[in-house]
């Protein structure tokens, strides 16, 4: 079939589910016209077809929660909105708990909810009776009701979306197949068809489902996810269900209940999952089911049968197996891909499409009008990937997991099981000989603690954890004697030519103008002021520099220097992370210890704090720069990867007692003394004053980027990031999120949070609000609590840090 199709237009969105069709909408509601969307079958053919439709409010976190809320909102009124019917209906839903960790993960997130403003209360068992009275309650230990979740049909709010965007003016084809995106200076400027047209655009978004793995391949760009089998079950008229109830979800048992028009579907996140498509997914896969599997969820389907009698009488109507795309890490794919700029992406959703349809749709479509993403959406920025994700191994081990993660406990700390040792540190199996116990992070295997028991492990709680006494022992160490920290995992950035000081000036906040061995601790902002990352940089030649950043965000860290590096002639990047590591030496007689292995004799100078030397031992090239970010005296040594292993073996000979320490000791260090972390308490929404970062900016240096937008911001902070310490005898467990009280109204959260052994208290950092400004005055005079599952303790905030305020432990100089 023959189309007549545009030669140029503003957006080409790739694919026509919800997703699509969201983005088309939001677009043009954003006055954004030119709009193309091009579905290579038929509209909601992919995933969205044969989604349950459930829609829920709650997630994980504020940012989460504010998005899904948006959409519950908006298929409220998109009937009204577009004249297209879309089955919406406002059931409420539960949650229950049968076991006590369960009710206690369900509290905290009540408490989330009220946060967030959703309406979310704790139930009883007899409470839930009453809404599904023939539910057999063994083993209930109560739950959460949520009044304001709902449901919808998937194809008929789809196609309402797309009704909506053409009457704004958006042009959507259906039997038209994308073949190539056309990409000129890593600039995505149109599409080229199948049948050999091309379509010129500004930009380009794939919401192209299980597709977009594979399209994205073709040109160099890494979108991982994998489809798996995703199961559910319709049954026949079942009396009892002649009336709508509440969407029933009872994950300790994997399950979920939804009544349909008096049948009830029942479907299931088993803890092992079913990858599907690992060659690939067939181009002419449309509308499309997969072979039934009963054995596969038998025992679920025997819970079911147990858990609610009426099930097992009931007859069924259909048995459905269709696939859902999975992510590395369950949270979804969104933005501008590292790779391609003006190149978004919109996909992966595990399970989770229709409920997050119009807030993902709303905010790319933001995010394309202006340039830069409306809210802190890190959660789901694809820049949080990483390339060795897409191998097609990978993603088949990891979906195994990830799907049944859905409904598992979502313990504090909890690492992945599957598809680990991606990125291994030259010194891991030394690490691992010490007694250490591996967390994951962007593919590093990271000691996060040390048991004396080899091969020792986690045991998960919402209380105190089994590693709490090694963490102590731990952070003891740094301050009464000397630590060792791997910290491979840390990226490494090598920035040279002639440039390579105006490059640097022009990012950060700091004047990077500096004698040579001098480090800089600075912050990289936006046009509007936000922290994009946070850094330190040495200047270890005269057009020759280092930057070391924080693990999570190595990939959007170094796109960030690789595209402003663009604008210069004499100037070179370069991501050194694999060729260099860097072992941290920390606590008052790591002084002593780095004269021995480096062989020094008496007198020679160390660097002074936030000074950098190079040193040279039996050929091993060791560069020392004098910082810390667990607030004791200390060094980062550098070395290249092939010499790591001398210089860990020379550290533990000189001092074979030496105590191996881990993240978790890092983490607890760093909040007590109130060292911010970026993606946690800094983010690209919040400004450096804000922050308690102003410190970092010279304001004398000429210009930089964000530079109008932060100096604007200076004077009375009406919103700011505080340190505070728990007070009283039960101390709870803080994570993130909980909210903060000022005299009984809710003005914050938490950010991050620890036990701070050294100072022996319960400590956070929170983002709270203030109309009237945020000082010491106010800080020391106001009644302030944090919200803990439902109870509430008193706290004491505070500007400055709770260990070492004046930083004098830092400053000594070494003898």
């Amino acid at each position: 079939m023959s189309h007549d199709l545009p030669g140029s237009t503003n957006v080409v969105v790739i694919g026509g589910g919800i997703i699509g069709c969201s983005i088309a909408y939001h677009l043009t509601q954003f006055g954004i016209s030119d709009v193309l969307l091009l579905e290579r079958k038929k509209l909601t053919s992919g995933t969205t077809w044969h989604a349950a439709g459930l829609v829920a409010q709650l997630r994980a976190s504020l940012n989460m929660t504010r998005l899904a809320k948006y959409t519950v909102e908006l298929f409220e009124e998109l009937e009204l909105l577009t004249g297209q019917a879309t089955g919406f209906r406002n059931t409420g839903s539960m949650t229950v708990a049968l076991n006590d960790e369960r009710l206690q993960e369900l509290k905290r997130q009540a408490t989330l909810a009220r946060a967030f403003e959703v309406n979310c209360r704790v139930i009883k068992p007899e409470d839930i009776h009453n809404d599904w009275p023939e539910l057999n309650l063994d083993h209930v230990k109560g739950g959460v009701y949520l009044a304001g979740d709902g449901q919808t049909n998937p194809v008929d709010t789809a196609l309402a979306l797309a009704s909506g965007a053409r009457k704004g003016g958006a042009q959507i084809v259906e039997q038209v197949e994308v073949a190539d995106l056309l990409i000129e200076n890593d600039t995505v400027c149109g599409v080229r068809l199948s049948d050999g047209r091309s379509i010129r655009a500004r930009h380009v978004v794939i919401a192209a489902g299980m597709w977009s793995r594979d399209f994205g391949e073709k040109h160099g760009v890494s979108i991982p996810l994998q489809a798996a089998e995703h199961f559910y079950v319709v049954t026949e008229s079942i009396d009892a269900l002649a009336n709508m109830r509440p969407t029933l979800r009872i994950p300790d048992e994997q399950a979920y209940y939804k009544v349909d028009a008096g049948r009830l579907l029942f479907g299931c996140f088993e803890l092992a999952a079913k990858p599907w498509g690992i060659n690939g997914i067939p181009q002419d896969f449309e509308f499309g089911t997969l072979p039934e599997d009963f054995d596969h969820i038998e025992p679920l389907l025997n819970l079911a049968a147990n858990r609610y009698p009426p099930f097992a009488d009931a007859g069924l109507q259909l048995f459905f197996n269709g696939p859902e795309s999975f992510t590395p890490d369950d949270r979804y794919l969104l933005g501008e891909t590292p790779e391609v700029k003006n190149l978004f992406v919109a996909c992966g959703f595990n399970s989770i499409g229709i409920q997050s349809a119009g807030s993902a749709g709303k905010v790319l479509a933001e995010w394309i009008r202006d340039g830069y993403p409306p809210m802190d959406l890190w959660d789901v920025d694809i820049r949080r990937t990483f390339p060795y994700q897409s191998k097609r191994k990978f993603l088949v081990e990891r979906t195994k997991e990830t799907l049944g993660l859905l409904y598992a406990m979502h313990w504090p700390y909890r690492q992945f099981e599957t598809a680990r040792n991606q990125r291994l540190g030259p010194v891991h199996s030394e690490l691992i000989k010490r007694g250490a116990v591996m967390g994951e992070l962007a593919g590093w295997e990271r000691p996060n603690w040390y048991s004396t028991t080899i091969g020792d492990t986690y045991t998960h709680s919402y209380g105190k954890q089994n590693w709490f006494d090694h963490c102590k022992q731990e952070c003891l160490a740094l301050q009464n004697s000397v630590g060792l920290f791997d910290q491979s995992s840390y990226p490494v950035f090598r920035v040279t030519g002639a440039d390579a000081t105006q490059l640097l000036n022009l990012i950060s906040t700091s004047n990077l103008d500096v004698a040579i061995d001098q480090i800089v601790y600075t912050q990289w902002l936006n046009a509007r002021g936000g922290i994009e990352a946070d850094v330190t940089i040495t200047r270890v030649a005269e057009n020759e520099y280092m930057v070391v950043s924080s693990c999570a965000s190595e990939r959007r860290d170094f796109t960030w220097l690789q595209r402003h590096a663009s604008r210069f002639n004499d100037v070179f990047v370069f991501n050194e992370t694999e060729n260099i590591m860097m072992i941290g030496l920390m606590g008052p007689d790591s002084h002593a210890l780095l004269k021995q292995i480096l062989g020094l004799a008496d007198g020679t100078a160390l660097p002074d704090y936030y000074q950098s030397a190079r040193f040279e031992k039996s050929q091993v090239i060791v560069r020392a720069n004098r910082l810390s970010y667990v607030g004791e005296p200390g060094y980062e040594l550098y070395v290249t990867t092939g010499d790591a292993l001398a210089l860990y073996k020379a550290i533990v000979e000189a001092k074979p007692d030496i105590t191996h320490a881990g993240f978790h000791a890092m983490n607890a260090c760093r909040i007590e003394k109130g060292y911010r972390h970026w993606g946690h308490d800094i983010h690209d929404q919040i400004h450096p004053y804000a922050a308690g970062l102003g410190f970092t900016i010279d304001d004398n240096k000429g210009d930089f980027i964000g530079r109008d937008s932060v100096l604007k911001s200076r004077g009375k902070q009406t919103r700011r990031l505080v340190n505070f310490a728990v007070m009283g005898d039960h101390l709870p467990m803080l994570l993130h999120d909980e909210p903060i009280f000022i005299n009984g109204q809710q003005c914050g959260l938490t950010t991050s949070a620890m036990w701070g052994h050294r100072v022996e208290r319960s400590l956070g950092i929170a983002a709270i609000h203030h109309e009237a400004g945020i000082d010491r005055q106010l800080l020391g005079a106001e009644l302030f609590e944090v919200e803990v599952a439902g109870e509430r303790f008193p706290i004491t905030p505070q500007l400055a840090a709770f260990y070492d305020v004046k930083n004098e432990k830092l400053r000594v100089r070494p003898s």
